[in-house]
C-alpha cells in the first residue's frame, strides 16, 4: 500500500505539468487581457483626512468598473467604486470613492483590524513581487477604521490569510449621502519588493451590505476566493521604484505583574522589561529579534470541547511569530503531519501534564525574498530551563528555502532542530534532540483550478528504529460545478517532530471528496451543492488493520440573503487500540480497548445574515456514540449597537449516555464576549469562559490604549475558578506599555 504514495505522486506531478501550461480556462468569462492602470509620480504631500479635495487627485488614473462578485459573477457591480493610486520616492496614496444606496451601512466595531465579511469595507490587495502566492493587504471602512494583513499560498483557503500582522500607515474616511470616500497613505518601506520594479499584481473586494453585494476590480468567480492571486490586474507605476529605506524599528516594551495562585497559596508581583528590533536588509528581507518576549496583552486561547482522543490544534496569536508564517507553518500535511507548530515554542507541560508558559529568552527570526522567486526563512529562539517543572532549557531553530517554479508553484525544502543546550537529569536519552529534514512540491496552477502537494520528511533523534518518516500526496480540483479532492499520507510510528503537530503516529489515511454545485436561476438560492466524503486509516504495525474509516455525506445550500444551511449524515467506525473515556471524568471506567465501535450520526446547521444587528447559528446533532448515544447542539449569537458596542455568544452541549458500567456526561461550554470601542484608540474587551469539561470558569478582561501609531498601553485581568465548587484558581492583573520607535 506504501507504493500508492509513489504512484499518486507521480500523478500528481503530471498533472503539476498539465496546470502550468497556460492554456486559458473558460473562469476567465469576459476578460480578454490584463486589467491595469497608471500610478503617477507626484513631488505633492496628501494629508489622508478621507476628503480627497486636493487639485492632484484630478491627474491620478482610476482603477474602476468593478465586477461583482456575489450574487452573480458575470456582469458589473451595481454599486461601483473607484481607485485612484499616486505615489513619491516615500509614500504611496490612495483616494477611494466607494458608491452606494445610503448612509445605513454595518459596522462592527471601531477597532482595528475589523472581521471584514459581516460589514462595509474595501480591501486592496499588492502582490509586490508578481508571484501569485504572497501579498499585502490593507483595507478601510466608511468610519474610517483600519485594518492590514498578509495573504499567503495564493489565498487558498482562510488559513492563507492574517490580519495580526501590524504595521504603520495613515488613513481615514468621509461619509456623504450616496457615497464615502477614504484616503490612504502607506509607506512604500511598509511592502517589500524589488529595486527598480515597474509594476505590482493588483486587485480590490468590496463587500456593500446595503445592497447585498460583493464586487472585485479583476473578475473572480464565485467557486474562488475573493482574496485569490489568481485573479488580478497590474498597477504600472510611471518611474522605477527606487530602494526602500526602512528605518530600524524598536519596540521596547515594560511590563508589571501580579498574581495569586489559590492552590499553592503564594503572590507573586514582577516587573519584566524587554523588546523587539525589526531591521530591513535591502528592500526584501526582514530581520527581527526579540528579547524576553511578553505576550501578556495576547488574548486567551479559545476554550473548546474535545470528544476525541487527540489533542487539538489552536491558532498562533503572537505576532512575533506572524509575519512570513506561511514560510515556517505550511509545510507537510496541516492536520496529519504538520512538522512546524510555532504554538510549541514558549508553551510547555508541566509534572502533572498542565500546559504552562515557558519563558523565552529571546531569538531572532529572518525572512523574504532571496530574489524574485526563492524565499528563505531562518528562525531561532532559546527557552528557559524550569527545573521545578521538568522543562529543560531548549534551542529551537527551523531554516526553510521555497523556490518558485511553473507560474505559481513552488519547491520547498526544510530543517528544524530542537536540543536541550546541557544534560539534565529529568531529561530521557530519547528526548534530547529531535530533527526534522523535509522536502514538498506545492502545485498551484495558473488559474488555481488545480491545487496539491507531495512532501517527504525524516526525523532523527536517539534510539529511533527506522519507522520515522512521514510522507503524503493530496490533489484538489476545483471548477464552477465540480469539486474532487484526494489525500494519502504516512505516518511513521516512530515520526516525530517537537516542534509540529502530529496528530497521530503509524497511520496510512487516504480520503476522497466529491462534490456536486449547482447554480439555479431565479432562485433565493444562491448556489447548493451534494458532498460525498468517505476516510480510512489503516495501522501499518498491525498488518494494515483498518482502525478507522467514516463515510460522510451532506447537502448545502447558500442563499441570496447569505444564510447558509446544511443537512449531513455519517457512518463511522472506529478501532480502540487503548481504553478511552470519551467523558473525560475522573473516576470514570473507560470504554474497553482492542475492540471496534460502529455508530451513525445525523446533523443539520443554520447560519443566519451576518449583515444584520442581530445574527446567530445552530448545529444540532444527534445519533450514536461508540457504544452509546450522543445528543449535541452548538450555536452562537452576536448583537451589534454600531459603531461601538459588539456582543457575542458561543455555546455548546454535548449529552453523552454510555451503557452501564461506563459513564455519562453532560457537557457544556458557554462563552459570552463584549467588546466596546470607546473610540478608533481606546477598546475594552471582555471574554468569559465556562468549560465543565476542564473545570474551569475563566474571565480575561482586557482594556486597550492606543496612544500613538502601533503604540500601546494594556491593563489586562485574567480570573480563572474552578467549576466544582467555584473555588478561585488563579488571579493575576498585567500594566503593559508598548512603544514603536523609529530609528
Amino acid at each position: 500500500m506504501l507504493k500508492n504514495l509513489t504512484y499518486l505522486a507521480l500523478f500528481l506531478f503530471s498533472i503539476a505539468l498539465y496546470g502550468q501550461s497556460g492554456i486559458k480556462s473558460s473562469i476567465y468569462y469576459g476578460q480578454d487581457k490584463t486589467r491595469s492602470f497608471v500610478v503617477k509620480k507626484i513631488d505633492n504631500v496628501i494629508i489622508p483626512d478621507g476628503i480627497l479635495d486636493e487639485p492632484i487627485w484630478e491627474t491620478a488614473n482610476s482603477a474602476e468598473n468593478f465586477w461583482q462578485y456575489f450574487p452573480l459573477d458575470s456582469v458589473q457591480a451595481k454599486q461601483q467604486t473607484e481607485i485612484k493610486m499616486l505615489y513619491d520616492d516615500k509614500n504611496l496614496y490612495i483616494g477611494i470613492i466607494v458608491y452606494a444606496l445610503g448612509k445605513d451601512y454595518s459596522i462592527q466595531s471601531l477597532k482595528r483590524d475589523y472581521r471584514a465579511g459581516n460589514s462595509d469595507n474595501i480591501s486592496l490587495i499588492f502582490d509586490t513581487f508578481s508571484d501569485s502566492n504572497n501579498a499585502f493587504l490593507f483595507g478601510i471602512n466608511p468610519y474610517g477604521v483600519r485594518r492590514e494583513g498578509l495573504v499567503s499560498g495564493g489565498g487558498q483557503d482562510f488559513r492563507s490569510f492574517s490580519t495580526t500582522w501590524d504595521v504603520k500607515w495613515k488613513g481615514d474616511s468621509k461619509i456623504y449621502d450616496t457615497w464615502y470616500t477614504s484616503e490612504m497613505v502607506i509607506p512604500l518601506t511598509s511592502f517589500k519588493f524589488k529595486e527598480g520594479e515597474t509594476k505590482w499584481r493588483f486587485n480590490s473586494y468590496r463587500f456593500d451590505k446595503q445592497s447585498n453585494e460583493t464586487s472585485t476590480w479583476v473578475n473572480i468567480p464565485q467557486n474562488q476566493n475573493v482574496w485569490g492571486l489568481a485573479f488580478m490586474g497590474e498597477m504600472i507605476f510611471e518611474k522605477p521604484l527606487g530602494k526602500s529605506k526602512t528605518p530600524l524599528a524598536l519596540i521596547p516594551y515594560i511590563n508589571g505583574s501580579a498574581l495569586k495562585d489559590f492552590e499553592e497559596d503564594n503572590t507573586t508581583n514582577k516587573l519584566s522589561v524587554g523588546g523587539d528590533a525589526k531591521v530591513a536588509i535591502g528592500n526584501s528581507m526582514n530581520l527581527d529579534i526579540t528579547v524576553n518576549p511578553d505576550f501578556s496583552q495576547v488574548e486567551v486561547d479559545d476554550q473548546v470541547t474535545n470528544l476525541t482522543r487527540f489533542e487539538i490544534s489552536l491558532p498562533e496569536k503572537r505576532q512575533f511569530f506572524i509575519d512570513n508564517n506561511d514560510l515556517f507553518g505550511s509545510f507537510g500535511d496541516q492536520r496529519d503531519a504538520n512538522p512546524f507548530f510555532s504554538r510549541r515554542i514558549g508553551i510547555a507541560k508541566d509534572t502533572a501534564d498542565n500546559t504552562i508558559e515557558n519563558r523565552i529568552i529571546g531569538g531572532i527570526r529572518l525572512s523574504g525574498k532571496l530574489n524574485k522567486d526563492l524565499r528563505l526563512g531562518f528562525l531561532n529562539l532559546q527557552t528557559a530551563s524550569d527545573e521545578e517543572n521538568e522543562i529543560p532549557s531548549n534551542n529551537n531553530m527551523m531554516l526553510a528555502l521555497q523556490q518558485k517554479v511553473f507560474s505559481r508553484s513552488n519547491i520547498g525544502l526544510f530543517f528544524i532542530n530542537r536540543q536541550t543546550i546541557k544534560d539534565y537529569d529529568f531529561v530521557l536519552p530519547e528526548d534530547k534532540y529531535n530533527r526534522v529534514l523535509g522536502v514538498e512540491y506545492n502545485l498551484i496552477s495558473r488559474d488555481n483550478v488545480w491545487n496539491g502537494k507531495y512532501f517527504f520528511q525524516k526525523s532523527f533523534q536517539p534510539e529511533s528504529n527506522g519507522k520515522d518518516i512521514a510522507s503524503g500526496a493530496r490533489l484538489e480540483y476545483n471548477s464552477r460545478n465540480y469539486n474532487i479532492s484526494g489525500k494519502l499520507v504516512y505516518v511513521g510510528e516512530d515520526f516525530r517532530s517537537d516542534l509540529g503537530f502530529v496528530r497521530r503516529t503509524d497511520i496510512l489515511k487516504n480520503f476522497v471528496q466529491i462534490e456536486r454545485v449547482f447554480w439555479p436561476s431565479n432562485s433565493f438560492i444562491q448556489n447548493h451543492s451534494f458532498q460525498f466524503f468517505p476516510v480510512f486509516i489503516w495501522s501499518p504495525s498491525m498488518d494494515f488493520m483498518n482502525t478507522d474509516n467514516e463515510f460522510r455525506g451532506q447537502w448545502e445550500a447558500r442563499f441570496k440573503d447569505q444564510s447558509r444551511f446544511n443537512i449531513e449524515f455519517s457512518n463511522k467506525y472506529t478501532f480502540l487500540i487503548d481504553d478511552f473515556d470519551p467523558t473525560g471524568s475522573d473516576d470514570g471506567i473507560p470504554l474497553p480497548g482492542n475492540q471496534g465501535y460502529h455508530y451513525n450520526s445525523v446533523k443539520a446547521e443554520y447560519n443566519s445574515d451576518r449583515r444584520k444587528i442581530f445574527s446567530y447559528s445552530v448545529e444540532p446533532s444527534i445519533g450514536r456514540f461508540f457504544n452509546g448515544d450522543k445528543f449535541s447542539v452548538q450555536g452562537g449569537m452576536t448583537f451589534r449597537f454600531q459603531p461601538k458596542v459588539f456582543l457575542s455568544m458561543l455555546m455548546r452541549y454535548d449529552k453523552i449516555a454510555l451503557p452501564d458500567p461506563y459513564p455519562s456526561a453532560d457537557i457544556w461550554l458557554i462563552s459570552p464576549k463584549i467588546e466596546v470601542t470607546f473610540s478608533k484608540s481606546i477598546f475594552w474587551s471582555t471574554l468569559i469562559q465556562y468549560s465543565n469539561q476542564r473545570d474551569n470558569f475563566g474571565i480575561n478582561s482586557r482594556l486597550q490604549w492606543r496612544f500613538a501609531p502601533l503604540s500601546d498601553l494594556f491593563l489586562v485581568y485574567n480570573d480563572n475558578y474552578f467549576v466544582d465548587g467555584f473555588a478561585p484558581k488563579t488571579r493575576s492583573i498585567n500594566l503593559k506599555i508598548t512603544y514603536w520607535l523609529n530609528i
